[in-house]
């Protein structure tokens, strides 16, 4: 009984019962009001019959006369009786008698149907029927009363409709917990609720995207890490063999494990910069970054020619992570570079707050349509020796992260640049 539905359509029912007990106070406070004030109006109309109908003294065919004309204009029932109860004059409906006792204007009658008992100043009677109609608070309570369930009958329907969409997103939600990554939830309408399940989806969406990233990387990765496992096995195989190697052998092989412990070192290291920057927020651990002083250190621990130029250009962001970036880059230009020497720019942006870095080799290019294929994972033109591939697809990653874009083009003279905008925030 904690469903939501019924605790929306409770609160409506106490606002509607709340509303109708304060009218019902409202309305008879206004009719007992109303009924003090009742005598001003009869005195009134006292002292103008005592204008209108004729003296104590005139014929009763006269008083009757004037009674059956004042009776046809007001359309009620009217009464003269003497000061002993007797009926002097009538028309119209019946009246009742007066009470001879209490001697003042009052009010007589039923609900319906009453009238009004005058007592002139000659001693005379003089009572008139009045019609009060619907008016009265019993029958305006009753009213209230009836709009009041009305509008709780109607309410339900609302409160579940309500609800029911909310159930529908509880149920997507729950599916999506149980790891059902396809789950998605209805989106009716235009309303708060519609604008949730809406997010819900696009988070959905995001996760289901990532945990298939994740995977796809890890699938690969294992793929790829399998290679230099397998000729480190293989060279701990013969190294500890009972039979010994000639010297140049056993040189060779402990080359080759050197090798290969730095490829896996190095595809480690990768597969850590991935999933560090999964679990990081957008601004978190960020703080001031020189560029161009990274650049300038990533280049002197290049065994090749780097020049570095541009501006001093300082932004928020992740030091760790911009640094692998140069690095990648770097390393990226320097494998397809020729012997030439490889070109790192860093410049302020003039369009936007943030900065810009271009890494440029005299490489011999890529086709248009080859080179957003740099950025894949595992792409076979971006793979560095001693990795897994990852080196662009994480530079696309980083930059990313930062608010900003990475992209290849071409380069006037031959070559391509790597082109990356960082965001100022």
């Amino acid at each position: 009984m904690n469903r939501l539905s019924l605790r929306i359509y409770a609160a409506f029912v106490t606002v509607l019962v709340l509303f109708f007990v304060m009218s019902a106070v409202w309305l008879r406070l206004f009719h007992e009001e109303s009924r003090g004030h009742d005598r001003d109006p009869v005195a009134a109309a006292g002292r103008i019959a005592t204008l209108v109908l004729p003296p104590k003294e005139a014929p009763e065919e006269v008083l009757q006369a004037a009674v059956a004309e004042i009776a046809e204009a007001a359309e009620t029932g009217l009464a003269v009786f003497s000061a002993d109860g007797r009926r002097l004059a009538e028309a119209g409906t019946f009246v009742p008698l007066p009470d001879w006792e209490r001697g003042t204007n009052h009010w007589i009658g039923g609900r319906e149907t009453a009238a009004a008992a005058i007592h002139l100043p000659d001693g005379r009677w003089l009572v008139a029927g009045v019609h009060r109609g619907p008016g009265r608070p019993g029958h305006a309570l009753a009213a209230l009363g009836l709009f009041a369930f009305a509008l709780a009958v109607g309410a339900y329907p609302v409160a579940r409709g309500i609800t029911r969409r909310l159930e529908r997103l509880s149920e997507s939600v729950e599916a999506f917990g149980a790891g059902d990554l396809a789950a998605r939830a209805p989106v009716e309408g235009g309303d708060e609720v519609a604008r949730l399940a809406d997010r819900f989806n696009q988070t959905a969406a995001r996760v289901e995207n990532l945990v298939g990233g994740q995977r796809t990387l890890l699938a690969s990765a294992s793929h790829e890490l399998r290679s230099p496992l397998a000729r480190l096995r293989m060279a701990a195989e013969l190294l500890s063999g009972e039979e010994a190697l000639p010297p140049e052998r056993a040189h060779e092989l402990r080359a080759q494990l050197t090798r290969d412990v730095a490829e896996l070192d190095a595809g480690v290291e990768e597969l850590l910069v991935v999933s560090r920057l999964d679990l990081l927020d957008e601004s978190e651990g960020h703080e001031s970054v020189d560029l161009l002083a990274l650049a300038a250190e990533e280049a002197a621990r290049a065994d090749f020619e780097v020049e570095v130029r541009g501006e001093a250009s300082t932004l928020q962001g992740d030091a760790r992570s911009l640094r692998h970036l140069l690095r990648n880059l770097i390393a990226n230009a320097g494998r397809h570079a020729g012997g030439a020497s490889v070109e790192v720019t860093v410049t302020r942006r003039v369009d936007a707050d943030g900065v810009r870095l271009e890494v440029a080799d005299r490489g011999p290019g890529l086709p248009d349509e080859d080179r957003e294929r740099l950025f894949a994972p595992f792409a076979r033109g971006a793979r560095a020796k001693g990795g897994l591939g990852l080196g662009l697809a994480i530079v696309r990653q980083v930059a990313h992260h930062h608010g900003g874009e990475a992209r290849a083009l071409g380069r006037e003279g031959g070559g391509t640049r790597i082109q990356v905008d960082l965001s100022g925030r």
